[in-house]
């Protein structure tokens, strides 16, 4: 970690997350290493991490995905992603997607302070339901039950976890509502603990 006023967030446009490809890839390959479920099976390989996130500007540019990291220096510590939707009649809905924390940064509040940065840029960019899902049980479901989300339903069976047994999956909701935060959004501001 640096010496300097600590872990900063911000949104990644697609120039900037291609420019951060090598340590996005590593924290994905660490987020599977240490067992989140997050769409991928362990052993990951690193160029399949590269690829994986070089696919995701594509979206980031075309305004589809929104990329908020958490970083200390060059280094990044996190990661969320705003998935908005594609259908006319969607459009007041998102996807929180990707929420990861390297393991070595863990335990300070970064995962909050991330889920609730994008909250309020879903919010600012005017939509009033969230939607994500994540493995039942986890330390994930933990934090998004302790940050007001509400739970839609359990499916058995849903996903692999990294090391490939079949996992029930959790959905959950959170309504936005009109109030904004200003501690948060689509700028640049740190990314310790609220």
């Amino acid at each position: 970690m640096s010496t300097g006023p600590g872990p900063v967030s911000e949104t990644l446009g697609a120039d900037e997350l291609l420019d951060r490809l090598d340590t996005l890839a590593d924290l994905l390959v660490d987020t599977v290493a240490g067992g989140a479920s997050v769409g991928f099976l362990y052993p990951l390989d690193r160029t399949a991490a590269l690829a994986w996130w070089r696919a995701q500007a594509g979206a980031v540019r075309a305004g589809e995905l929104a990329v908020r990291i958490c970083r200390d220096g060059e280094r990044v510590l996190g990661t969320v992603a705003v998935a908005y939707a594609d259908k006319p009649n969607a459009r007041h809905r998102a996807e929180i997607r990707k929420l990861m924390v390297h393991r070595d940064a863990r335990g300070r509040g970064l995962g909050r302070a991330l889920l609730a940065d994008a909250e309020t840029a879903a919010a600012e960019a005017g939509i009033t339901l969230l939607l994500l899902d994540t493995e039942t049980d986890s330390p994930a479901e933990t934090l998004y039950r302790s940050a007001g989300w509400t739970v839609l339903g359990v499916v058995p069976g849903h996903a692999e976890d990294p090391g490939g047994t079949l996992r029930p999956t959790t959905f959950f909701y959170k309504g936005l509502g009109a109030v904004l935060s200003t501690a948060a959004g689509t700028g640049t501001g740190s990314c310790s603990a609220r």
